[in-house]
């Protein structure tokens, strides 16, 4: 049988008995992670075009995904690392500590 908080202090807390990480499920709740989460996926899309132009022999597209891919994926990863630095700063944390995400 789990066990149940009945502190009145921890009403709606997350729930530490089933879960490991200190962050489940942060990135649905946390919205400020999306931008960046969909440049990544932009950018794994525009690599794939890009490789697909290249064997079909578009090389103007080529040059366009070929400079697209990386920036996109670099601000993608910027804008989750920046938004994951803002959290753990919250919680008085730096972005390397170990425990949770």
């Amino acid at each position: 049988m789990a066990h149940q908080n009945t502190s009145d202090s921890d009403a709606g807390a997350r729930d530490d008995d089933r879960t490991t990480r200190g962050h489940a499920g942060e990135a649905i709740v946390d919205t400020r992670n999306w931008p960046g989460y969909i440049f990544i996926g932009i950018a794994l899309v525009s690599l794939g075009l890009t490789l697909t132009a290249a064997g079909y022999g578009f090389s103007g597209w080529v040059w366009i995904g070929a400079i697209a891919a990386p920036v996109l994926l670099a601000a993608g990863i910027a804008l989750v690392l920046l938004e994951r630095r803002r959290v753990k700063a919250r919680e008085g944390k730096s972005l390397t500590d170990p425990a949770g995400h």
